[in-house]
């Protein structure tokens, strides 16, 4: 019966460090959050445990950052594991983020679909942007190819140019995708309201490491950066799909 009570008492013991330990780490995490948030006027959307031991990993509005323990430094930076052949665990975690994250868009993409699909790409895009209009002109290939191509904005001058308004006037139209090939065509797009989460979508990019555009996800969540001929788009998608 003694040795059950001590049993006993050791369990309650391990339960007791456990939450005084979350405790620590919840407070510390709020005041990273508050000195990020008060001394970089960003906002910090989530923060967890990094792969290095004294860091961790901090999602903002701008990307993601490691912070140390004690919330006095940032980083920019990539983790690499040397012990797992050189794997990428920052894009790893920036990855799960943008297949969680996309989530939220499921009913504002812009979506021209292959018939015939086999893959699905999300890009972000810039009605404005050269190598976006050269994509769009080929959206048919894509779709020929089996792949899906869904819309996302991120309007490169921000969230007060005419760019932004432009694009707005294209999510709002009547007919979407008729006014996406229209501006990308260079034409000019009825100027229509609506409600929309274009700003969101834009947000949602920053936070992500899109930096300009055309940015293309993939459905494993990489990133590929800049415009993607047909062929080979295909032939990154037919890579990651083993």
């Amino acid at each position: 019966m003694r040795l059950f009570s001590r049993g006993v008492a050791v369990i309650l013991s391990v339960i007791a460090c456990g939450a005084q330990a979350n405790v620590l780490a919840n407070a510390a995490n709020d005041h990273i959050k508050a000195k990020i948030e008060s001394t970089l006027q960003w906002e910090v959307n989530a923060i967890a445990d990094s792969p290095v031991r004294g860091l961790v990993q901090v999602s903002t509005e701008n990307g993601l950052f490691y912070v140390s323990a004690d919330g006095t430094y940032i980083l920019q930076a990539k983790i690499y594991n040397l012990d797992e052949e050189m794997r990428n665990e920052t894009e790893i975690a920036l990855a799960d983020m943008r297949i969680e994250g996309l989530k939220q868009f499921d009913h504002s993409y812009i979506e021209f679909k292959a018939k015939r699909e086999k893959y699905v790409v999300t890009v972000f895009t810039d009605t404005t942007c050269g190598y976006c209009r050269k994509l769009h002109e080929q959206v048919g290939a894509y779709n020929d190819a089996g792949i899906t191509v869904r819309y996302l904005a991120y309007p490169r001058a921000g969230l007060n140019s005419p760019t932004y308004r432009q694009m707005v006037n294209v999510w709002c139209a009547a007919d979407p995708k008729d006014a996406m090939t229209s501006a990308k065509n260079g034409e000019t797009v009825v100027a229509a309201n609506c409600s929309n989460d274009i700003a969101k979508q834009f947000q949602f990019g920053r936070s992500i490491g899109v930096n300009g555009t055309p940015n293309i996800i993939l459905s494993n969540g990489t990133i590929i950066p800049g415009y993607q001929p047909p062929e080979q788009l295909l032939a990154a998608l037919q890579d990651i799909a083993g």
